[in-house]
């Protein structure tokens, strides 16, 4: 026969059976684990994406308003130097003057200038000795992108013929300028 000798199972407390160490009891799906999991993965990143668009945007905003505002003070500028050199002139130097200040127009708006120069305001001055100084007390900005702008100009025009007492006009003008080759230009003239 053989030696083999049968082992017995162990015989298991009765008492212990029920007993479950709950530190030892085997995590169930959906649990605290899958939570830390979907915020690590999905909320973090979509939360950190978000911020950094709106970040961008920002920055491009302010970038976009400072553009804006350069622009003004530019063409607030532009529109008061311009229609100061397109309303002053004086009678021995009045082509000179007016024609030089045609280089501050662009489009229709120099045309017409400068017809309206040549046929009607030189020769009307050279004859009665018109001299007239324009001054711009005060300009503001209506509206200002990056390449046209619109400025609303109080000019006072002081006008003198011949030995006459010199007469003085105010008026309000709505100027629309555009930026051509890093100038601006006036494009309209509209008394307001």
């Amino acid at each position: 026969m053989s030696n083999l000798t049968a082992i017995a199972p162990p015989e298991e407390d009765v008492a212990d059976a029920d007993v479950v160490d709950i530190d030892e009891a085997p995590a169930e799906p959906g649990t605290g684990s899958s939570w830390t999991r979907l915020l690590a993965c999905g909320v973090l990143p979509a939360l950190a994406l978000g911020v950094a668009v709106g970040d961008g945007y920002l920055k491009w905003l302010d970038g976009s308003s400072r553009e804006s505002q350069t622009a003004a003070e530019q063409s607030v500028r532009a529109a008061t130097d311009d229609t100061i050199a397109i309303l002053s002139y004086r009678p021995d130097t009045v082509e000179r003057d007016l024609n030089g200040a045609a280089d501050r127009l662009t489009g229709g708006f120099r045309q017409q200038y400068t017809q309206l120069v040549s046929d009607v305001v030189a020769p009307g001055a050279k004859q009665q000795h018109i001299s007239a100084v324009a001054t711009v007390p005060a300009a503001a900005s209506v509206s200002a992108t990056e390449n046209h702008a619109v400025v609303l100009v109080f000019i006072n025009q002081t006008t003198t013929i011949g030995s006459d007492a010199p007469t003085q006009t105010t008026s309000s003008v709505r100027i629309t300028l555009d930026k051509v080759r890093d100038r601006w230009l006036i494009s309209q003239f509209d008394p307001v």
